[in-house]
């Protein structure tokens, strides 16, 4: 999900978010290494010791796979292996120290109750791979969405965000994504951000952009960078990009044929990005507009400001419960549809994820939407 941007009134509780959550991950594998060394307690000591190393290396990984992700020295096997046994190991932790701290409890309260450790990592495991099923398939959300403007004819939108390209989505699910985005026949896809993970090394090293060049819509393949484009190297990204059909666009505005604009706004991640204020006063605004912004933030301004679509990604909807909860409370609108008095927001949980190949609580998405306008003559009618 990489770095927020929450709403205005926000900064303080984002400092105290950003702060308990190593905190709670630390107390976490604290938690859970002291319940497995007592259980080890019979084992010998280089046993122990090796268990221990294995134990907070793998606590570790994934930090230091981000850490290292631009390290020419690091074979990309072990950078995979890291970053996918350290995201993982993150979620593994989370509920296996919350469902031994209610079985705790429930020891506590009722003696002859006999469920420990262990039991505890069979639920967690089992939670595991059902998130990781429900990771593998993303729903298709289909919406009719119909404006006060005219436009010639109606228009089928795939809308993505968050493919997260890299060590976590590799060729096979990209595969997946590609295959389910062409099944629909949209005229026109639009990607809200986040298409690369950390670093664009493992995308060329696994050639994906042989499965993103399979992407086929006649009105355009468009997108919008997100934090992660910036955090992997804007540049570096955009010569990926460049070997596929994707036109990587920020704070452009591009007409299409038959009327519609869209609105390609560059990443808050760029701080001298134009105010949207500024960038819409360069749209007509007569014609239809979508607003293609990767993060969710400021809704009821670029509505008061008459933006007719807005799509935009960011938040994974939490990917794992309870995160869900969390990024509920930090948007306005943190995932799927809402009409305002004049906008239509859709924003995607992503059809894929960042680090742990795991939901829990949330659903990938790809979201069809079927755009309509007024009739031109029926437009002229009403003025």
């Amino acid at each position: 999900m990489g770095n927020f941007a929450p709403r205005n009134t926000l900064p303080f509780t984002m400092i105290i978010f950003f702060l308990l959550l190593p905190l709670l991950y630390l107390a976490g594998n604290i938690y859970i290494y002291c319940k497995l060394w007592r259980a080890t307690k019979r084992l010998n000591t280089i046993t122990r010791t090796i268990l221990t190393l294995l134990f907070w290396a793998t606590a570790a990984s994934l930090f230091l796979s981000i850490g290292l992700r631009d390290n020419e020295e690091l074979p990309q096997a072990l950078s995979r292996i890291m970053f996918r046994g350290g995201s993982l190991w993150i979620v593994f932790i989370i509920f296996t120290a919350l469902i031994s701290l209610v079985l705790d409890t429930a020891r506590r309260l009722f003696p002859t109750f006999r469920c420990n450790l262990a039991h505890a990592t069979a639920i967690s495991v089992a939670l595991l791979c059902y998130g990781h099923y429900n990771y593998r398939n993303p729903q298709i959300v289909p919406l009719g969405i119909e404006i006060d403007k005219p436009m010639e004819g109606n228009m089928k939108i795939a809308v993505v965000s968050d493919l997260h390209l890299g060590h976590g989505t590799g060729k096979g699910m990209l595969q997946r994504i590609v295959e389910l985005i062409n099944k629909q026949k949209p005229d026109l896809i639009l990607i809200a951000g986040d298409l690369i993970d950390n670093s664009v090394k493992p995308v060329i090293a696994a050639e994906l952009h042989e499965e993103l060049q399979q992407l086929h819509a006649p009105m355009g393949i468009y997108m919008t960078p997100g934090n992660h484009e910036y955090i992997s190297g804007y540049e570096e990204c955009l010569k990926f990009i460049g070997k596929t059909p994707i036109k990587m666009l920020r704070d452009t505005i591009v007409a299409l044929p038959n009327g519609v604009q869209l609105l390609l706004r560059d990443d808050a991640a760029n701080r001298g990005r134009m105010s949207i204020e500024e960038f819409y006063s360069k749209a007509d605004s007569t014609r239809p507009t979508i607003l293609v912004d990767h993060i969710p933030y400021d809704l009821a301004g670029k509505n008061s400001l008459g933006i007719d679509l807005q799509l935009s990604g960011h938040t994974h909807h939490g990917q794992v419960w309870p995160g869900n909860y969390i990024t509920d409370y930090l948007y306005e609108q943190s995932h799927g549809y809402r009409k305002w008095s004049h906008s239509h927001i859709w924003v995607s949980s992503g059809v894929s994820l960042w680090g742990p190949p795991v939901r829990l609580g949330t659903k990938g998405d790809i979201a069809i939407i079927t755009l309509k306008g007024q009739d031109k003559q029926e437009a002229r009618g009403a003025e």
